[in-house]
């Protein structure tokens, strides 16, 4: 067990107690006369963990109405009784059931894959996105009085904030200073992987609009039966984040690139877009990989081979030990993944004669190319297949698939230039401690004018020509 002390002094100027935690201030007004430092909070943080909320919960019947849809004026059907459960894996959850509802929630043309049974069973079945990990499943499952399902949720009870790419830890780090506990908190997402999609899916009904309502009266309810700090819905539809503001939700923006591909007929077609320093950087970047005697491969569904799966593998350790330390995948979740996803996986690699050298994991969506994850051998170094196979092997690809766009995941400024412009991302949050939601809220707003700013100024002097875009 240890102790922490949080010992803060008052604002000479204004009076009030500044928590300058991570970019935003967390204030307590004191209107105190004296300037003597004084205890704030006194606790203890407990390292046994705690024992994890009960593994089936039932939240709760509900009943909505069915509207003929033919014709909203006529009278009402049987009223529908819908009934809302949690279970502690998605192995819990018929695959076809909530393929379903995930198909349902992006239409076949913007098809994610992340959001599949496939992907997300994954995680779960290879020791990725588990209890162990600081990742306990929770999902959300709304069913109809004949068991089918109408809506789910990926829900997690988190004990950390990592593997998430919307940065909630200055957040904890005010909270444990104000007094209180912010882990575990409720994350609805998908591990590690911050790509954005709908995160309540749904079947299309005529009465979806009820159960989004229910489903999100589920896991409020959910948070405060579980007493954590907060519910948190990232990456979302802009759609979903507009439809939670009316809930109760903190809006918070961001920002990624992607690359969108406007009618290219080739790689070329595509440079010639850009303006001219752009493409000769490019172009001298891509002669350099048959320079160093490389050779670049797509491969798709079977031509990956566990013997690709285990180099990855390495070249994915070796990415986390140099940037991340601690790696969030095992082993086991390429294998498994691989062989669940089929034709969705396209494994882009670098060889040197017959060995592999380095690789690039991407995912085909029903108009998009998601790029994830990048690794190279140990103590080697090649330069700009970085580039070739994270970026510039997905466009050829997008262009040959005809496929929309590439989004290249998250971060990364150079990605400009290379032609993967910013475009805004969306998360929700919700808060129960209403001082902190105040606080926390200013945080958002100030943000907010920094992303657009950041974004105007990129789209300003973007990588091309006059009049493309």
């Amino acid at each position: 067990m240890s102790m922490a002390m949080a010992v803060v002094r008052p604002s000479p100027l204004l009076g009030q107690v500044d928590f300058a935690i991570g970019g935003f201030s967390c204030r307590k007004d004191l209107r105190k006369t004296k300037q003597t430092p004084r205890i704030k909070a006194l606790f203890w943080e407990f390292k046994k963990a705690e024992k994890p909320p009960e593994t089936h919960l039932s939240i709760d019947n509900f009943t909505l109405t069915k509207i003929n849809a033919k014709d909203e004026s006529a009278d009402t059907e049987k009223a529908k009784t819908v009934t809302v459960s949690v279970v502690s894996s998605i192995l819990e959850v018929p695959s076809s059931g909530w393929d379903a509802c995930c198909l349902d929630a992006t239409g076949p043309e913007q098809f994610n894959p992340f959001l599949s049974h496939g992907f997300l069973s994954s995680l779960e079945e290879s020791g990725s996105a588990v209890k162990e990990t600081g990742w306990l499943p929770r999902h959300i499952v709304a069913q109809d009085e004949d068991n089918n399902i109408l809506g789910v949720i990926p829900l997690y009870l988190k004990s950390h904030s990592y593997g998430e790419y919307v940065f909630d830890h200055s957040w904890a780090d005010a909270y444990y200073r104000y007094g209180s506990r912010y882990y575990p908190k409720l994350q609805c997402c998908v591990p590690f992987t911050p790509v954005p999609g709908p995160r309540i899916l749904l079947r299309n009904t005529s009465y979806k609009d009820q159960v989004f309502d229910i489903l999100v009266s589920a896991m409020k309810e959910l948070a405060n039966k579980f007493q954590v700090s907060s519910l948190h819905i990232t990456f979302s539809t802009e759609n979903e984040w507009r439809a939670l503001k009316d809930k109760g939700f903190l809006q918070r923006t961001g920002m990624q690139y992607h690359w969108k591909n406007r009618n290219y007929k080739n790689f070329d077609d595509f440079l010639m877009d850009m303006k001219q320093s752009k493409r000769k950087n490019i172009r001298q970047e891509r002669k350099k990989i048959p320079a160093q005697n490389l050779k670049m491969k797509r491969l798709r569904g079977d031509e990956i081979k566990a013997k690709h799966w285990d180099t990855f593998y390495t070249f994915y350790r070796n990415t986390t030990d140099n940037k991340w330390g601690t790696p969030y995948l095992t082993r086991e979740f390429f294998h498994i993944m691989g062989s669940k996803m089929g034709d969705k996986v396209m494994l882009i690699v670098a060889e040197e004669g017959d060995e592999l050298v380095a690789g690039a994991l991407n995912l085909i969506g029903g108009d998009t190319i998601y790029g994830r994850l990048w690794g190279c051998l140990p103590r080697v170094y090649y330069p700009s297949l970085h580039f070739e196979a994270c970026y510039y092997q997905a466009i050829e690809a997008a262009i040959e698939l005809n496929l929309d766009k590439v989004e290249a995941g998250a971060q990364g400024e150079h990605k400009i230039q290379r032609g993967y412009l910013p475009v805004t991302t969306y998360s929700c949050h919700y808060l129960l401690d209403e001082g902190f939601r105040q606080v926390i809220g200013n945080f958002l707003s100030r943000e907010t004018d920094q992303v657009k700013l950041v974004s105007q100024l990129i789209a300003e002097s973007g990588p091309f020509k006059d009049g493309i875009l």
